[in-house]
């Protein structure tokens, strides 16, 4: 017989000790615009969750930005905190003993196109008016054409562990950071177009980005930022006719697609990477100069004249890539290319690729057709970050001391133990389940086995069981359910929901609603699901982007029912023709 402790080790990794543990609380919800659940079981609505749906449409546009050229960054503190690339232009070389290159985008050529914009992003964060977004003007600032004022276009040397080689110098092909905008929030963004033109860092590649990875670059960031996982944000997405030449699936069959540009957002695009790049070309001084900016702009909480600062700072990356990772699993997301030039020193997610949303649950699945060996499955991301972290500590030696590197071995074996704390936390509130007991573990791993037994849908066997009541459990009656009749065909369902609900019963003070509204917080009932992804990008290439708007609104309320999103089959069992999609690294 199977051992569904067993299931959970190998898709979530093990536990073992740790020393620096720090353990975040699990927060179910501190953004009610939108988690709020406002439908009940039968769609209607309440009155409170309508106001508070619209409350975040509806924001006040005083004190908004409603000309571009009073919109100002800044590249001086990046500037000035690093040497600069002493050769100039465009075409790909070997950069030594810098951070950054001077840069211009290539301007996407006319006519252009607005596809997608993030009203969250342009007001919330850019504080710019949304009418602005209407001019050509922005058009071309979102593009490449024209430069924000204060801006000195920036292309960032990096390189990275890919498929678990040392790929040597990467960096930002096909990226310039514009410089950093200070809101009035007091929050500082770094600005990035990507697909805008050539760099030193290019290699062989034309520096553009195409439709397809594009528009699934702007719905992923935004729809990630609103399931409340840390990641790079969106802002616009602006296409072109510019013919770009791709070989998709890198099988000989070149074609011509579009070119398009993404306006993104970080706090801050340094990743492993970063770091590695300096270790690597022996460039001590200008590695300890790049933590010592990282750790004082980024990692408030660690005292600059702390000796055992670098410690810190990786005890800190060590805890929150684990914290990010199983975020990444509570959602069932995968990152398609876990290598070290994609992980964040932040541990936000950054440069979305060939992602998928695992839709029957497989710890094998693999969203990265350029990935044979399955080496970024989403059962393996834990090992992987894991993988990664131990590359970042490699990159770390040179400014460690002897003791503060046997005290990092430590802290980097204490990974597998706060992820694990973090994923049962995790799947416990998805389970509705307060409280400590014994046999959790065993009750969360029992049935992740029945779902890959039953190649139940991920997403929805959660939400569903977040939607029925106890009773309804009670009586077996799974109508109009889909994923929860798929998983309820498994032989060993009855025992395992007779230990599901006595497991509930024995929570007290806790009524049945309570429970179902604290599931609905956490369990989204819409995802980016590959397949809708591909219907929006099909429009997308005959300019069609009703689909890539319709998909950006209902994904920013993913934990919400709506009526929209229902009639699009958005939350129905995926169409046949899902099973064939193909995504792979090229873009």
């Amino acid at each position: 017989m199977w051992s569904p402790c067993k299931v959970l080790v190998f898709a979530l990794v093990v536990a073992s000790s740790f020393t620096y543990v720090r353990v975040l609380e699990f927060c179910q919800s501190t953004r009610h615009d939108c988690n709020s659940e406002i439908h009940d079981n039968k769609g209607s609505k309440s009155k409170l969750s309508q106001h508070t749906v619209k409350s975040r449409w509806n924001m006040s546009v005083s004190n908004l930005i409603q000309d571009l050229d009073q919109f100002r960054v800044s590249c001086k503190k990046l500037i000035e905190a690093f040497p600069i690339d002493e050769v100039d232009g465009n075409f790909a070389r070997s950069v030594k003993h810098c951070i950054f290159s001077k840069s211009n985008p290539t301007p996407l050529k006319d006519p252009l196109r607005l596809a997608a914009i993030s009203k969250d992003v342009i007001e919330g964060i850019l504080d710019l008016d949304m009418a602005v977004t209407q001019s050509d003007d922005f058009l071309h600032y979102a593009s490449g054409g024209r430069l924000p004022l204060g801006s000195v276009p920036l292309a960032h040397r990096y390189g990275g562990h890919q498929f678990g080689y040392w790929a040597g110098q990467l960096g930002d092909g096909r990226a310039h950071s514009l410089g950093q905008y200070t809101n009035r929030k007091g929050e500082v963004w770094e600005l990035q177009l990507k697909g805008s033109g050539k760099t030193p860092y290019s290699r062989s590649g034309d520096g553009r980005a195409v439709i397809r990875s594009s528009v699934r670059e702007f719905l992923c960031s935004e729809a990630m930022h609103f399931l409340g996982v840390p990641t790079s944000r969106a802002a616009s997405l602006v296409v072109s006719d510019e013919p770009v030449i791709r070989d998709q699936f890198y099988n000989g069959n070149v074609k011509t697609e579009r070119g398009a540009v993404v306006l993104r957002l970080a706090k801050s695009w340094f990743r492993i990477g970063s770091l590695e790049i300096l270790a690597q070309s022996g460039e001590i001084e200008l590695l300890r100069k790049l933590l010592n900016f990282v750790i004082d702009e980024h990692f408030s909480s660690i005292n600059s004249d702390d000796p055992d600062k670098y410690l810190v700072f990786y005890s800190t990356v060590v805890n929150e890539t684990a914290h990010l990772i199983a975020q990444w699993m509570s959602v069932g997301f995968a990152h398609g290319v876990c290598n070290t030039d994609n992980f964040s020193l932040l541990s936000i997610t950054i440069d979305y690729g060939p992602f998928g949303f695992m839709e029957s649950y497989n710890p094998n699945f693999v969203p990265n057709t350029s990935d044979d060996e399955g080496r970024y499955s989403i059962g393996a991301q834990a090992n992987v970050g894991l993988v990664n972290l131990e590359k970042l500590l490699m990159a770390l030696s040179p400014v460690l001391s002897k003791k503060q590197h046997k005290e990092a071995k430590i802290i980097l074996k204490g990974y597998v133990d706060i992820y694990q704390i973090r994923i049962h936390q995790l799947f416990k509130a998805k389970l509705g389940l307060l409280g400590e007991e014994e046999d959790d573990g065993y009750l969360i791993a029992f049935l992740l086995k029945m779902m890959e037994d039953t190649k139940s849908d991920f997403t929805m066997v959660f939400r569903q069981l977040s939607e029925v009541p106890a009773q309804q459990l009670h009586n077996r009656n799974f109508t109009q359910m889909w994923a929860f009749e798929d998983l309820s065909s498994h032989k060993l369902f009855s025992d395992w929901l007779s230990k599901y609900l006595l497991r509930l019963s024995r929570q007290q003070n806790n009524s049945d609603l309570d429970r179902q509204h604290r599931m609905k917080n956490v369990n989204p009932r819409y995802v980016l699901r590959n397949w809708m992804a591909e219907s929006a990008i099909s429009k997308a290439e005959i300019n069609d982007f009703s689909e890539v708007e319709l998909l950006y609104h209902i994904l920013s309320f993913p934990f919400v029912t709506q009526e929209t999103a229902e009639e699009a089959s958005y939350a129905a069992r995926p169409p046949l023709w899902a099973k064939r999609l193909k995504i792979s690294c090229s873009s």
